[in-house]
């Protein structure tokens, strides 16, 4: 009898949870159920997870097309539960500050449940067929959510994120169908251990073109430079679960992908086109960071904050070691995290004052104290203040990024100088780019929070009751990694990885 994965649980519960809702449940309340009980039940696999053991964990499969060899294999190591994590609590925040809508709730908070469940079953996915599908069914829901419960030109947003993701998830497929036709005739298989043993064994055909054809299917979907200006708009007009749930989770399919799938059987592709990567990635953090800081609207600010944030990442994955990839899959965690606690907190100062523009805000630190207190530490989280688990996460990507690459010598009247290799001039741009971020969120912080306060301001609302209690979890479980960055390290030492 084949074995049941608990993981299969954790997907089923929200597409459960939508059922009852489809037939007249309460909404809101049995999506923050079903949240949370997946919130537990992952928690409750960190507990029986075995560190030592390198090997993927609670798995099952369950064929589904086995003359193509198509199944159903679910399980986690270390990376996958870290993300099995992180999308299960942003989907409680997401669903914990949702604003009712006065129409089609039901398929308000269904769309959420959706969107949680295709993140799950992409994480805990080891055949690549489904690793795909999972994240497919997700973005059907959010272009939903954009188009028909966002503000502002919310159907120009759905429409361009459409055209982008629906391009980067084709040229994906792409990549994902030529994996499959360089591996040897007879053994051809999406069972991702198989794949990996394959390279291992260098029986795997040319996979040049098809890693480009996952950088670009990917880096659309990630939004790297200069396919990022869909998703600023997107964010933007989202209602804010909904960015929290695509910016926090959705978009770290990715680089998730890129970490997993390249680093372990396409890693000479990898480094034949870093360079490549390296120039795209410094858009990200340079152009994209100073088009932040001329950001006159806190949505589209954080927005584009979170295309740049991703230069740091792909900067981790290019380096392609040891502390590279660890601290590109910390700042995986700690970036969705931040940014979702961000767009919380967007959301709820936009149902408190009607608008979103930095010029009309000031001294609000005066009526809503503790709603200060919890944008200041999300705004420190974001820059990777030391204290939270962004900051190990940059460290160990700046170090595996500057000792990556060739060392170069230079000769200047005859004597030899060292000189920076790309990667140690990425990395140097990577550096600015925290002072960018810095730049961009202190500024905000300053002109909402200080100075003297409208008379139209002095009445608002402190954040209180369940949004509260989501958005200062978010920031305690930034801040315990922070301290003790070990909790998710030797996990990821857990990891089925060449690491």
């Amino acid at each position: 009898m084949t074995q049941v994965s608990p993981l299969l649980f954790l997907i089923l519960v929200p597409l459960v949870a939508s059922a009852f809702i489809f037939v007249g449940s309460s909404a809101r309340r049995t999506a923050l159920i079903a949240s949370l009980v997946n919130l537990v039940f992952v928690l409750a696999l960190f507990a029986v997870f075995q560190t030592g053991d390198a090997s993927y964990q609670f798995v099952s499969s369950t064929p589904v097309i086995p003359s193509l060899g198509i199944a159903l294999t679910l399980g986690a190591d270390g990376l996958s539960l870290i993300m099995l994590l992180l999308t299960a609590l942003v989907t409680v925040a997401a669903v914990a500050v949702a604003r009712t809508p006065d129409k089609n709730a039901g398929w308000f908070y269904a769309s959420l449940l959706f969107i949680s469940a295709g993140g799950l079953g992409a994480f805990a996915s080891i055949d690549l067929f489904f690793f795909y599908m999972f994240h497919e069914l997700a973005l059907i829901p959010t272009f939903l959510l954009i188009g028909i419960w966002g503000s502002g030109d919310r159907q120009a947003a759905a429409w361009k994120a459409t055209i982008y993701l629906a391009l980067g998830s084709f040229v994906l497929l792409l990549g994902l169908i030529g994996l499959y036709l360089i591996q040897p005739e007879g053994s051809r298989t999406f069972d991702l251990r198989s794949v990996i043993s394959m390279a291992g064994l260098g029986v795997l055909g040319d996979g040049t073109w098809v890693y480009l054809l996952l950088l670009l299917g990917f880096g659309i979907l990630v939004s790297l430079f200069p396919f990022h200006t869909w998703a600023p708009q997107a964010y933007a007009s989202a209602p804010p679960p909904a960015a929290m749930l695509h910016a926090g989770v959705l978009k770290k399919f990715g680089l998730y992908g890129l970490i997993r799938i390249a680093s372990p059987i396409l890693p000479e592709a990898v480094t034949q086109f870093a360079n490549l990567l390296l120039i795209l990635l410094v858009g990200n953090l340079l152009y994209v960071g100073y088009v932040t800081i001329s950001q006159r609207k806190l949505d589209w600010m954080l927005g584009y904050s979170s295309v740049m944030h991703m230069g740091y990442i792909f900067l981790g994955f290019a380096a392609l070691n040891v502390f590279s990839i660890t601290g590109a899959s910390l700042l995986l965690f700690a970036h969705g995290l931040s940014i979702a606690a961000l767009f919380a907190l967007s959301g709820e100062l936009r149902e408190r004052t009607g608008t979103l523009d930095l010029a009309e805000f000031g001294g609000l630190a005066k009526p809503m104290p503790f709603f200060g207190l919890l944008f200041g530490f999300a705004s420190f989280a974001a820059i990777g203040l030391p204290g939270f688990v962004g900051f190990p996460g940059e460290l160990l990507v700046f170090f595996g990024a500057f000792a990556g690459g060739e060392p170069l010598m230079d000769s200047v009247n005859g004597v030899e100088i060292f000189a920076l290799n790309n990667f140690q001039i990425a990395t140097v741009c990577a550096v600015w780019g925290v002072v960018i971020s810095a730049i961009y969120m202190l500024r905000a912080y300053r002109r909402i929070f200080f100075g003297p306060v409208s008379d139209r301001w002095k009445g608002l609302p402190e954040i209180s009751g369940v949004p509260r209690v989501a958005i200062v979890t978010l920031l305690v479980v930034m801040l315990v990694t922070g301290f003790f960055p070990n909790l998710l390290i030797r996990l990821l030492a857990s990891t089925s990885l060449w690491l």
